[in-house]
Protein backbone atom coordinates (compact mmCIF):
# COMPACT_ATOMS: atom_id res chain seq x y z
CA UNK A 1 0.00 0.00 0.00
CA UNK A 2 1.29 3.46 -0.92
CA UNK A 3 2.14 5.69 2.02
CA UNK A 4 0.97 9.18 1.13
CA UNK A 5 2.33 12.42 2.54
CA UNK A 6 0.73 13.62 5.77
CA UNK A 7 0.01 17.01 4.23
CA UNK A 8 -2.71 15.45 2.09
CA UNK A 9 -4.70 14.63 5.21
CA UNK A 10 -5.26 18.36 5.78
CA UNK A 11 -7.16 18.92 2.53
CA UNK A 12 -10.16 17.49 0.71
CA UNK A 13 -11.26 17.28 -2.93
CA UNK A 14 -12.91 20.37 -4.42
CA UNK A 15 -16.63 20.10 -3.64
CA UNK A 16 -17.69 21.68 -6.94
CA UNK A 17 -15.53 19.28 -8.93
CA UNK A 18 -16.79 16.31 -6.89
CA UNK A 19 -20.45 17.26 -7.46
CA UNK A 20 -19.79 17.74 -11.19
CA UNK A 21 -18.13 14.31 -11.29
CA UNK A 22 -21.14 12.66 -9.65
CA UNK A 23 -23.46 14.44 -12.06
CA UNK A 24 -21.37 13.22 -15.01
CA UNK A 25 -21.64 9.64 -13.71
CA UNK A 26 -25.43 9.97 -13.57
CA UNK A 27 -25.48 11.31 -17.14
CA UNK A 28 -23.39 8.39 -18.32
CA UNK A 29 -26.02 6.15 -16.71
CA UNK A 30 -28.61 7.78 -18.98
CA UNK A 31 -30.10 10.36 -16.60
CA UNK A 32 -30.80 13.94 -17.68
CA UNK A 33 -28.84 15.91 -15.10
CA UNK A 34 -28.57 19.70 -15.18
CA UNK A 35 -25.22 20.81 -13.75
CA UNK A 36 -25.27 24.15 -11.94
CA UNK A 37 -22.21 23.32 -9.86
CA UNK A 38 -19.40 24.62 -12.03
CA UNK A 39 -18.33 28.22 -12.57
CA UNK A 40 -17.85 28.18 -16.31
CA UNK A 41 -19.47 30.47 -18.91
CA UNK A 42 -21.48 28.56 -21.47
CA UNK A 43 -20.35 30.94 -24.23
CA UNK A 44 -17.71 29.92 -26.75
CA UNK A 45 -14.42 31.77 -26.67
CA UNK A 46 -14.87 34.80 -28.98
CA UNK A 47 -13.75 34.02 -32.53
CA UNK A 48 -10.97 36.61 -32.78
CA UNK A 49 -9.36 35.18 -29.62
CA UNK A 50 -9.66 31.58 -30.81
CA UNK A 51 -8.18 32.55 -34.17
CA UNK A 52 -5.17 34.04 -32.39
CA UNK A 53 -4.56 30.66 -30.78
CA UNK A 54 -4.87 28.90 -34.14
CA UNK A 55 -2.52 31.42 -35.69
CA UNK A 56 0.05 30.71 -32.99
CA UNK A 57 -0.04 27.03 -33.95
CA UNK A 58 0.24 27.77 -37.67
CA UNK A 59 3.18 30.11 -37.07
CA UNK A 60 5.03 27.57 -34.95
CA UNK A 61 4.70 29.27 -31.56
CA UNK A 62 4.59 25.89 -29.84
CA UNK A 63 7.83 25.88 -27.85
CA UNK A 64 8.79 26.81 -24.31
CA UNK A 65 8.40 30.44 -23.35
CA UNK A 66 9.73 32.42 -20.42
CA UNK A 67 8.70 30.62 -17.23
CA UNK A 68 6.12 33.15 -16.06
CA UNK A 69 4.86 34.58 -19.34
CA UNK A 70 5.96 35.89 -22.71
CA UNK A 71 7.09 39.52 -22.95
CA UNK A 72 4.10 40.20 -25.22
CA UNK A 73 1.60 38.85 -22.70
CA UNK A 74 3.24 40.58 -19.76
CA UNK A 75 3.05 43.87 -21.66
CA UNK A 76 -0.63 43.23 -22.42
CA UNK A 77 -1.24 42.59 -18.71
CA UNK A 78 0.57 45.81 -17.78
CA UNK A 79 -1.67 47.68 -20.24
CA UNK A 80 -4.80 45.97 -18.86
CA UNK A 81 -4.01 46.94 -15.26
CA UNK A 82 -3.32 50.52 -16.35
CA UNK A 83 -6.41 50.82 -18.56
CA UNK A 84 -8.97 49.05 -16.40
CA UNK A 85 -7.71 49.52 -12.85
CA UNK A 86 -5.37 52.50 -12.75
CA UNK A 87 -2.57 50.26 -11.45
CA UNK A 88 0.95 50.91 -12.66
CA UNK A 89 3.31 47.95 -13.02
CA UNK A 90 6.49 47.15 -14.94
CA UNK A 91 6.71 43.83 -16.76
CA UNK A 92 9.00 42.44 -14.03
CA UNK A 93 6.09 42.94 -11.62
CA UNK A 94 3.84 40.58 -13.61
CA UNK A 95 3.44 36.83 -13.20
CA UNK A 96 1.52 34.64 -15.67
CA UNK A 97 0.43 31.18 -14.61
CA UNK A 98 -1.74 28.26 -15.64
CA UNK A 99 -4.93 29.90 -14.41
CA UNK A 100 -5.51 32.28 -11.54
CA UNK A 101 -5.45 29.31 -9.16
CA UNK A 102 -1.77 28.65 -9.88
CA UNK A 103 -0.91 32.33 -9.40
CA UNK A 104 -2.54 32.31 -5.95
CA UNK A 105 -0.98 28.96 -5.09
CA UNK A 106 2.49 30.23 -6.06
CA UNK A 107 1.99 33.39 -4.00
CA UNK A 108 0.94 31.50 -0.88
CA UNK A 109 3.89 29.13 -1.14
CA UNK A 110 6.23 32.07 -1.58
CA UNK A 111 4.75 33.99 1.37
CA UNK A 112 3.65 31.53 4.04
CA UNK A 113 5.83 29.89 6.67
CA UNK A 114 4.53 27.13 8.99
CA UNK A 115 1.79 28.41 11.31
CA UNK A 116 1.49 31.81 9.61
CA UNK A 117 -2.16 32.87 9.66
CA UNK A 118 -4.12 33.80 6.54
CA UNK A 119 -7.44 35.63 6.99
CA UNK A 120 -10.15 34.38 4.65
CA UNK A 121 -13.66 35.91 4.68
CA UNK A 122 -16.34 33.21 4.65
CA UNK A 123 -18.13 32.23 2.50
CA UNK A 124 -14.99 31.68 0.43
CA UNK A 125 -13.91 29.95 -2.74
CA UNK A 126 -13.41 26.33 -1.73
CA UNK A 127 -9.70 26.20 -2.62
CA UNK A 128 -8.43 29.07 -0.46
CA UNK A 129 -8.22 27.27 2.90
CA UNK A 130 -6.77 24.10 1.41
CA UNK A 131 -4.09 26.01 -0.47
CA UNK A 132 -3.13 27.72 2.79
CA UNK A 133 -2.96 24.38 4.58
CA UNK A 134 -0.76 22.89 1.85
CA UNK A 135 1.59 25.84 2.38
CA UNK A 136 1.61 24.84 6.09
CA UNK A 137 -0.24 27.99 7.08
CA UNK A 138 -3.33 28.37 9.25
CA UNK A 139 -6.53 29.58 7.56
CA UNK A 140 -8.44 31.99 9.81
CA UNK A 141 -11.96 32.01 8.38
CA UNK A 142 -14.09 35.00 9.40
CA UNK A 143 -17.83 34.46 8.96
CA UNK A 144 -19.49 37.22 6.94
CA UNK A 145 -23.20 36.52 6.89
CA UNK A 146 -26.02 37.75 4.69
CA UNK A 147 -26.88 40.67 6.99
CA UNK A 148 -23.55 42.28 6.04
CA UNK A 149 -23.82 41.36 2.38
CA UNK A 150 -21.35 38.48 2.79
CA UNK A 151 -18.51 41.03 3.05
CA UNK A 152 -15.73 41.46 5.60
CA UNK A 153 -16.03 44.58 7.72
CA UNK A 154 -13.16 46.71 8.97
CA UNK A 155 -14.08 45.77 12.55
CA UNK A 156 -13.93 42.06 11.76
CA UNK A 157 -10.59 42.45 10.03
CA UNK A 158 -9.11 44.35 12.97
CA UNK A 159 -10.32 41.68 15.38
CA UNK A 160 -8.92 38.83 13.27
CA UNK A 161 -5.36 40.20 12.92
CA UNK A 162 -2.81 38.73 15.34
CA UNK A 163 1.00 38.80 15.47
CA UNK A 164 0.89 35.62 13.36
CA UNK A 165 -1.21 37.13 10.57
CA UNK A 166 0.73 37.10 7.28
CA UNK A 167 -1.91 37.50 4.62
CA UNK A 168 -5.50 38.44 3.78
CA UNK A 169 -7.33 37.00 0.77
CA UNK A 170 -10.06 39.18 -0.74
CA UNK A 171 -12.33 38.11 -3.60
CA UNK A 172 -14.64 40.67 -5.21
CA UNK A 173 -17.07 40.05 -6.74
CA UNK A 174 -16.94 36.84 -4.82
CA UNK A 175 -17.42 33.15 -5.32
CA UNK A 176 -19.84 31.76 -4.07
CA UNK A 177 -22.00 34.80 -3.28
CA UNK A 178 -21.38 37.33 -6.06
CA UNK A 179 -20.93 39.97 -3.34
CA UNK A 180 -18.95 43.00 -4.46
CA UNK A 181 -17.09 45.46 -2.25
CA UNK A 182 -17.82 49.14 -2.71
CA UNK A 183 -15.00 51.67 -2.81
CA UNK A 184 -15.73 52.94 0.69
CA UNK A 185 -15.72 49.40 2.08
CA UNK A 186 -12.30 48.72 0.57
CA UNK A 187 -11.05 52.06 1.89
CA UNK A 188 -12.14 51.07 5.42
CA UNK A 189 -10.31 47.74 5.13
CA UNK A 190 -7.30 49.62 3.83
CA UNK A 191 -7.20 51.86 6.89
CA UNK A 192 -6.96 48.75 9.07
CA UNK A 193 -4.25 47.23 6.91
CA UNK A 194 -2.17 50.39 7.02
CA UNK A 195 -1.94 49.90 10.79
CA UNK A 196 -0.63 46.34 10.34
CA UNK A 197 2.32 46.44 7.93
CA UNK A 198 3.06 42.72 8.30
CA UNK A 199 -0.17 41.76 6.50
CA UNK A 200 0.10 41.09 2.76
CA UNK A 201 -3.03 41.04 0.56
CA UNK A 202 -4.00 38.71 -2.27
CA UNK A 203 -6.84 40.38 -4.19
CA UNK A 204 -8.63 37.85 -6.41
CA UNK A 205 -10.40 39.90 -9.10
CA UNK A 206 -11.18 37.11 -11.56
CA UNK A 207 -14.87 38.14 -11.89
CA UNK A 208 -14.05 41.81 -12.54
CA UNK A 209 -16.07 42.18 -15.74
CA UNK A 210 -19.24 40.64 -14.29
CA UNK A 211 -20.82 43.60 -12.50
CA UNK A 212 -24.55 44.42 -12.46
CA UNK A 213 -27.01 47.20 -11.69
CA UNK A 214 -24.53 50.03 -11.57
CA UNK A 215 -22.23 48.42 -9.04
CA UNK A 216 -18.75 49.65 -10.01
CA UNK A 217 -15.87 47.22 -9.68
CA UNK A 218 -12.68 48.50 -8.10
CA UNK A 219 -9.71 46.80 -6.50
CA UNK A 220 -7.96 47.37 -3.20
CA UNK A 221 -4.59 48.60 -4.50
CA UNK A 222 -6.35 51.21 -6.64
CA UNK A 223 -8.45 52.48 -3.72
CA UNK A 224 -5.56 52.45 -1.24
CA UNK A 225 -2.37 53.09 -3.25
CA UNK A 226 -0.26 52.83 -0.10
CA UNK A 227 -0.92 49.08 -0.22
CA UNK A 228 0.32 48.57 -3.80
CA UNK A 229 3.64 47.07 -2.65
CA UNK A 230 1.82 44.81 -0.19
CA UNK A 231 -0.77 43.49 -2.64
CA UNK A 232 -0.81 40.84 -5.34
CA UNK A 233 -3.69 41.71 -7.67
CA UNK A 234 -4.81 38.50 -9.40
CA UNK A 235 -6.93 38.25 -12.52
CA UNK A 236 -7.18 36.21 -15.71
CA UNK A 237 -9.08 35.52 -18.90
CA UNK A 238 -11.17 32.54 -17.74
CA UNK A 239 -14.46 34.10 -16.65
CA UNK A 240 -14.93 37.37 -18.50
CA UNK A 241 -13.48 36.14 -21.79
CA UNK A 242 -15.03 32.63 -21.68
CA UNK A 243 -11.57 31.02 -21.74
CA UNK A 244 -11.69 28.61 -18.79
CA UNK A 245 -10.01 25.79 -20.70
CA UNK A 246 -7.19 27.97 -22.00
CA UNK A 247 -5.85 28.21 -18.41
CA UNK A 248 -4.27 31.65 -18.24
CA UNK A 249 -4.19 33.73 -15.07
CA UNK A 250 -1.93 36.59 -14.06
CA UNK A 251 -0.98 38.79 -11.16
CA UNK A 252 0.70 42.10 -10.51
CA UNK A 253 2.75 42.68 -7.38
CA UNK A 254 6.10 43.54 -5.82
CA UNK A 255 9.20 42.42 -7.72
CA UNK A 256 10.63 40.21 -4.98
CA UNK A 257 7.41 38.23 -4.73
CA UNK A 258 7.11 37.93 -8.52
CA UNK A 259 10.68 36.57 -8.72
CA UNK A 260 9.94 34.04 -5.99
CA UNK A 261 6.76 32.92 -7.74
CA UNK A 262 8.68 32.46 -11.00
CA UNK A 263 11.24 30.28 -9.20
CA UNK A 264 8.46 28.09 -7.79
CA UNK A 265 6.68 27.84 -11.12
CA UNK A 266 9.97 26.89 -12.80
CA UNK A 267 10.14 23.84 -10.54
CA UNK A 268 6.49 22.89 -11.13
CA UNK A 269 4.88 23.55 -14.50
CA UNK A 270 7.37 25.91 -16.16
CA UNK A 271 5.51 28.17 -18.60
CA UNK A 272 1.79 28.19 -19.32
CA UNK A 273 0.78 26.97 -22.78
CA UNK A 274 2.44 29.09 -25.47
CA UNK A 275 -0.70 28.85 -27.60
CA UNK A 276 -2.94 29.97 -24.76
CA UNK A 277 -0.65 32.89 -24.04
CA UNK A 278 -0.94 34.08 -27.63
CA UNK A 279 -4.73 33.90 -27.38
CA UNK A 280 -4.64 35.80 -24.08
CA UNK A 281 -2.66 38.63 -25.72
CA UNK A 282 -5.48 39.02 -28.24
CA UNK A 283 -8.09 38.84 -25.48
CA UNK A 284 -6.48 41.66 -23.50
CA UNK A 285 -5.54 43.84 -26.47
CA UNK A 286 -8.37 43.11 -28.89
CA UNK A 287 -12.02 44.18 -29.14
CA UNK A 288 -14.21 43.57 -26.09
CA UNK A 289 -17.66 44.43 -27.41
CA UNK A 290 -18.85 40.90 -26.56
CA UNK A 291 -18.46 41.62 -22.82
CA UNK A 292 -21.55 43.83 -22.70
CA UNK A 293 -23.64 41.24 -24.56
CA UNK A 294 -22.53 38.43 -22.26
CA UNK A 295 -23.16 40.58 -19.19
CA UNK A 296 -26.73 41.36 -20.21
CA UNK A 297 -27.47 37.67 -20.73
CA UNK A 298 -26.01 36.86 -17.32
CA UNK A 299 -28.07 39.65 -15.74
CA UNK A 300 -31.29 38.28 -17.23
CA UNK A 301 -30.44 34.78 -16.02
CA UNK A 302 -29.59 36.08 -12.55
CA UNK A 303 -32.92 37.88 -12.24
CA UNK A 304 -34.89 34.92 -13.57
CA UNK A 305 -33.25 32.46 -11.17
CA UNK A 306 -33.39 34.77 -8.14
CA UNK A 307 -37.10 35.32 -8.69
CA UNK A 308 -37.71 31.59 -9.07
CA UNK A 309 -35.75 30.53 -5.98
CA UNK A 310 -37.23 33.24 -3.77
CA UNK A 311 -40.69 31.92 -4.71
CA UNK A 312 -39.88 28.41 -3.43
CA UNK A 313 -41.01 27.71 0.12
CA UNK A 314 -37.93 27.09 2.25
CA UNK A 315 -35.42 28.85 -0.03
CA UNK A 316 -34.26 32.46 -0.27
CA UNK A 317 -31.39 34.40 -1.82
CA UNK A 318 -30.13 37.94 -2.24
CA UNK A 319 -29.49 39.39 -5.68
CA UNK A 320 -25.70 39.61 -6.12
CA UNK A 321 -23.68 42.56 -7.39
CA UNK A 322 -21.47 40.46 -9.64
CA UNK A 323 -20.08 37.10 -10.81
CA UNK A 324 -22.52 34.40 -11.99
CA UNK A 325 -23.59 32.68 -8.79
CA UNK A 326 -26.57 32.68 -6.47
CA UNK A 327 -25.95 31.67 -2.87
CA UNK A 328 -29.23 30.27 -1.64
CA UNK A 329 -30.30 29.79 1.96
CA UNK A 330 -31.94 26.42 2.51
CA UNK A 331 -32.53 26.94 6.21
CA UNK A 332 -36.24 26.49 5.58
CA UNK A 333 -35.67 22.96 4.27
CA UNK A 334 -33.63 21.75 7.22
CA UNK A 335 -35.42 18.98 9.18
CA UNK A 336 -37.95 18.42 6.42
CA UNK A 337 -38.50 14.85 5.26
CA UNK A 338 -38.14 13.38 1.80
CA UNK A 339 -40.82 11.06 0.38
CA UNK A 340 -38.54 8.19 1.43
CA UNK A 341 -38.57 9.41 5.03
CA UNK A 342 -35.03 10.80 5.11
CA UNK A 343 -34.60 13.95 7.22
CA UNK A 344 -32.59 16.74 5.61
CA UNK A 345 -30.31 17.66 8.49
CA UNK A 346 -27.62 19.63 6.63
CA UNK A 347 -27.14 21.53 3.40
CA UNK A 348 -25.10 18.54 2.19
CA UNK A 349 -28.28 16.48 2.49
CA UNK A 350 -30.22 19.13 0.57
CA UNK A 351 -27.66 19.11 -2.27
CA UNK A 352 -27.77 15.32 -2.44
CA UNK A 353 -31.58 15.37 -2.43
CA UNK A 354 -31.68 17.86 -5.31
CA UNK A 355 -29.23 15.78 -7.31
CA UNK A 356 -31.07 12.51 -6.74
CA UNK A 357 -34.66 13.80 -6.80
CA UNK A 358 -34.50 16.78 -9.20
CA UNK A 359 -31.40 15.72 -11.13
CA UNK A 360 -29.90 19.16 -10.58
CA UNK A 361 -26.32 19.49 -9.35
CA UNK A 362 -25.63 22.28 -6.82
CA UNK A 363 -22.79 22.78 -4.31
CA UNK A 364 -23.56 22.78 -0.56
CA UNK A 365 -22.61 25.91 1.36
CA UNK A 366 -20.60 23.85 3.84
CA UNK A 367 -17.90 23.61 1.19
CA UNK A 368 -17.68 27.42 1.18
CA UNK A 369 -17.59 27.79 4.95
CA UNK A 370 -21.22 28.79 5.59
CA UNK A 371 -24.23 26.56 6.22
CA UNK A 372 -27.02 25.86 5.51
CA UNK A 373 -26.79 27.27 1.99
CA UNK A 374 -26.08 26.04 -1.51
CA UNK A 375 -24.57 27.65 -4.59
CA UNK A 376 -25.90 27.56 -8.12
CA UNK A 377 -24.13 28.91 -11.17
CA UNK A 378 -26.32 30.75 -13.67
CA UNK A 379 -23.58 30.46 -16.32
CA UNK A 380 -25.67 27.86 -18.14
CA UNK A 381 -28.11 27.97 -21.03
CA UNK A 382 -31.19 30.01 -20.15
CA UNK A 383 -33.61 27.23 -21.07
CA UNK A 384 -31.79 24.72 -18.89
CA UNK A 385 -31.72 27.19 -16.00
CA UNK A 386 -35.47 27.62 -16.23
CA UNK A 387 -35.94 23.86 -16.27
CA UNK A 388 -33.61 23.47 -13.28
CA UNK A 389 -35.61 25.99 -11.26
CA UNK A 390 -38.84 24.13 -12.06
CA UNK A 391 -37.33 20.79 -11.08
CA UNK A 392 -36.05 22.16 -7.77
CA UNK A 393 -39.44 23.73 -7.02
CA UNK A 394 -41.21 20.44 -7.73
CA UNK A 395 -38.73 18.47 -5.62
CA UNK A 396 -39.12 20.86 -2.68
CA UNK A 397 -42.91 20.47 -2.86
CA UNK A 398 -42.47 16.76 -2.06
CA UNK A 399 -40.82 17.56 1.26
CA UNK A 400 -42.89 17.46 4.42
CA UNK A 401 -42.44 18.90 7.88
CA UNK A 402 -41.14 16.40 10.44
CA UNK A 403 -43.71 14.59 12.51
CA UNK A 404 -44.17 16.11 15.94
CA UNK A 405 -42.91 13.90 18.76
CA UNK A 406 -45.24 12.93 21.60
Amino acid sequence: MTTLARRLSTIKPSASIDISRRAAEMRRAGLDVITLSQGEPDFDTPAHIAHAGKRAIDEGHTRYTDVDGTPELKQAVVAKFERDNGLHYATDQISVGTGGKQVIFNALFALIDPDDEVIIPAPYWVSYPDMVRLAEGMPVCVECDETQGFKLTAEQLEAAITPKTKCLILNSPGNPTGAGYHREELAALGEVLKRHPQVFVISDDIYEYLAYDGWAFTTLAAVVPELLERTLTVNGVSKGYAMTGWRIGFGGGPKDLIRAMAMLQGQMTTNPSAISQAAAVEALNGPRDFLEEHLEIFRQRRDMCATAFNAIDGLSCRVPEGAFYLFISCQGLINRQTPEGEVLERDVDVARFLLEQAHVAVVPGTAFGLAPWFRVSFAAATERLGEACERIAQACETLTAPEASD
